[in-house]
């Protein structure tokens, strides 16, 4: 039995303690030139700094590990040192990679051991809410080994040949069924020992680590995400976190 399952004093199981790791070591070229997209200002402070502050809201979060672009891990440490932070929350910085595959492996490598459930965070989606943030948490803790938040799709999808020239006209080829199809967010939320076994087996290109879980064959399960954990990543989607941000200093003093 390992020392998070024994029984606590009073008779309880312990509280199996919760990591995030960010990883924040991407350019953001679809910002536009410029500071790497982690560190554009949101209301005046860093993307970064928000994506830490929503994590650490949660009080299951002890530690986030943040992945800075290689050459910048100093800068961004220094970026986190100069502004409030929940004392309750560690805050680590670590070297990235040249993938985000890369940097997120790098990330879990920096956790000190105990902490069995992680999340894995986009640095780019600075205002998601601490509820979503806790109901991935809670469903690890519940039993599923990866868990994604995720919104129902208000558009209809298509499924097209892809165009051999940008901008040339897409054949589609089938329409799928949009009840069955979601969109998802991130925090992602893994069993520690299951996202360690997915980076060091899964050597694919995937676009979430939630994908290299179920390369392994382990079931991935969906928990309602948040219309406002978008991912800012074009000049318009900037746009829409400023006024969701200035929203929330109105009427929550966010």
């Amino acid at each position: 039995m390992s020392d998070d399952s024994r029984p606590s004093p009073a008779g309880r199981p312990r509280v199996t303690p919760v990591a995030a790791v960010i990883p924040a070591a991407g350019r953001g070229v679809r910002l536009g030139p410029g500071a790497p997209k982690a560190l554009r200002t949101l209301g005046g402070t860093p993307m970064l700094v928000h994506a830490v502050r929503a994590l650490a809201a949660s009080r299951a979060v002890s530690l986030v590990v943040v992945v800075a672009p290689p050459d910048g891990a100093a800068e961004v440490k220094s970026l986190l040192d100069v502004h409030a932070l929940p004392d309750r929350t560690d805050v680590l910085v670590v070297p990235g990679g040249e993938s985000r595959q890369e940097s997120v492996r790098l990330g879990l490598e920096a956790l000190p051991p105990g902490h069995d459930v992680v999340l894995v965070h986009d640095a780019a989606r600075p205002l998601v809410p601490v509820d979503t943030v806790d109901a991935v948490i809670e469903a690890v803790r519940d039993g599923a080994r990866a868990v994604v938040p995720a919104l129902p799709l208000a558009d209809t999808v298509k499924q097209v040949e892809p165009a051999t020239e940008p901008g040339a006209p897409e054949p589609v080829v089938a329409t799928p069924d949009r009840s069955r199809l979601r969109a998802v967010q991130t925090p992602q939320g893994f069993d520690r020992a299951t996202l360690v076994r997915a980076h060091e087996r899964v050597t694919d290109d995937v676009t979430d680590d939630a994908s290299m879980v179920e390369q392994l064959g382990e079931r991935v399960v969906a928990v309602p995400g948040h219309e406002e954990a978008f991912k800012v990543t074009r000049p318009l989607d900037l746009v829409l976190a400023e006024a969701v941000l200035a929203r929330r200093r109105l009427n929550d003093g966010f």
